[in-house]
């Protein structure tokens, strides 16, 4: 019994000893900026058909669905998965002040800016989606009535005719507004509401996000393919 009794308290002094070691704790993995940067798709018939995230755009090439298309002074070249990782050692000698880099434990590697899809010959349909997104670039996120610049999520759409008055949802009668010009507006018209509109809202000439996009020296490259294109390619960020 007097044996019994020592071994517990044996077991009872260690966890009081193992409370002595601190326990670290693990640093969380933070991903890649690069990773959620935009890269343009083109389909085999060198049309762009789509904007997905570099994450997205390693996949496909890692699993042999597409190409880097590289343009460099005007003329331009196809890589795979891996050829592109040898051209990256050579770019990663000169590094430019736009470029995106992703590293891995054992090599760097660039983040094409234009991939191509080896298996894919569908052309998308030549219009622009009226939808927030589309809607809020083609204003500029500028309020249309106070003409002030918000972030998103402090900007909502206004019908410019209320739907109660039959109103309809196109690009014709919808516009960005603040949060404070729409409910100052309510269900009214502008007129009725004594508010001005900066300008007419139509339908845009272009898609409004690659326009914006194309503001961006980071994607200056994809001018080439994106040239007259009027359909909503689904860019991301």
């Amino acid at each position: 019994m007097h044996r019994i009794l020592k071994a517990k308290r044996r077991m009872q002094r260690v966890p009081a000893a193992a409370s002595r070691h601190k326990v670290l704790p693990v640093a969380p993995r933070v991903p890649s900026s690069g990773l959620q940067t935009s890269v343009l798709v083109l389909n085999r018939q060198y049309m762009a058909v789509h904007v997905v995230t570099a994450r997205r755009a390693f996949g496909l090439l890692y699993r042999e669905l597409a190409e880097v298309i590289h343009v460099d002074q005007g003329n331009f070249g196809t890589y795979s998965f891996h050829s592109w990782r040898e051209v990256s050692e050579m770019l990663a000698q000169e590094k430019q002040p736009h470029d995106d880099w992703i590293r891995t434990v054992s090599f760097e590697i660039r983040v094409p800016r234009v991939i191509r899809l080896l298996d894919f010959d569908r052309v998308p349909k030549q219009r622009t989606n009226l939808n927030r997104r589309n809607l809020l670039a083609r204003d500029g996120h500028v309020c249309q009535y106070c003409g002030q610049h918000f972030p998103t999520h402090q900007l909502s759409l206004d019908h410019v005719i209320p739907r109660s008055r039959g109103g309809q949802t196109t690009w014709e009668n919808v516009v960005c507004a603040c949060l404070a010009c729409n409910i100052r507006k309510g269900g009214r018209t502008p007129k009725e509401a004594k508010m001005r509109l900066m300008r007419r809202p139509e339908r845009p000439k272009r898609n409004p996000v690659l326009l914006l996009k194309l503001g961006n020296p980071k994607y200056a490259s994809w001018r080439t393919w994106l040239e007259g294109v009027l359909w909503d390619v689904g860019a991301c960020d």
